[in-house]
């Protein structure tokens, strides 16, 4: 009884809508001919999954996944290091390295794109083997929202491990360096073994976050009517309210949905059986 109230906001606010928007996927749904619903099963996740414009968005997509989380995870470990370790104003270099992480996504996105756009006077266009205009290449529009989404959220990343280093035992450290261990093996046999649970957690959030990326992707990659790079997510957004067809668009967004399941299933059996402490659970 005390947990119905919130068992019953959570169905309301996520249950529905996932409900309606798997039902919506099983029609033919045009907001052009509202009067022409049609039930028609499963045919419009086979027109998703048969189109090459699907399996190159998701290409997109984990291409930016992969390469951003994988960066983040390198420099939001090392800055939780410094964090960690600083001597003297910590609690500075802890809120000057969380200010990207305070920045509105579509601020940040437009900020970069106004650095590396020729068009737009950008300062970084022309510089060295960067192209005159990089936002009109598929290559250099991968680096500039890569870049964004790294600068964006590695404190985010850094901040769920800097969690986890506190729960790293100095006397752990100490009895190591006293047996001959180097810091490169206190790091790999100590610190990281113990910080698995946290880097989980971290990998997980940052994984399930990039997969569904919109904000930096829309803004960044897009260049006139044609985007550079179209990930799922700009996808669905483009079936739904540019093409007005919600049979097309909820098939998208439920495949979506299905995808990151089956993300957050593969760290949690794969990551999370590692962790210590789990085989006696």
């Amino acid at each position: 009884m005390l947990c119905a109230p919130a068992i019953i906001v959570m169905i309301a606010v996520t249950a529905y809508p996932i409900g309606y928007s798997v039902y919506l996927s099983l029609l033919r749904a045009d907001l052009r001919f509202p009067n022409d619903n049609e039930f028609v099963g499963l045919d419009n996740y086979v027109t998703v999954l048969s189109s090459s414009l699907w399996w190159n968005d998701v290409f997109h997509t984990v291409v930016i996944m992969v390469v951003s989380v994988a960066l983040e995870l390198v420099l939001g470990m090392l800055l939780a290091l410094v964090m960690h370790r600083a001597l003297f104003g910590r609690g500075l270099v802890r809120t000057s390295a969380l200010i990207p992480y305070g920045i509105v996504t579509v601020v940040a996105a437009f900020a970069w794109r106004l650095a590396w756009s020729g068009t737009e006077g950008g300062f970084l266009a022309g510089i060295g083997p960067i192209p005159d205009d990089p936002l009109t290449d598929t290559f250099w529009t991968y680096v500039v929202v890569i870049g964004t989404e790294v600068w964006k959220t590695t404190p985010f990343m850094a901040l769920l491990l800097l969690a986890g280093l506190a729960l790293v035992s100095d006397e752990l450290h100490e009895a190591a360096r006293v047996d001959g261990a180097n810091a490169w093996q206190r790091f790999w046999s100590i610190t990281v073994p113990l910080m698995r649970p946290a880097i989980l957690v971290a990998l997980l959030f940052r994984t399930l976050d990039a997969f569904r990326i919109f904000d930096s992707a829309y803004i960044i990659g897009l260049n006139g009517t044609n985007p550079k790079i179209e990930t799922v997510s700009i996808l669905g957004y483009n079936q739904l309210l540019n093409r007005l067809n919600l049979g097309l668009g909820s098939a998208v967004s439920v495949l979506i949905f299905l995808m990151v399941m089956l993300i957050a299933l593969v760290f949690i059996k794969g990551l999370g059986t590692s962790s210590p402490g789990a085989q006696s659970r």
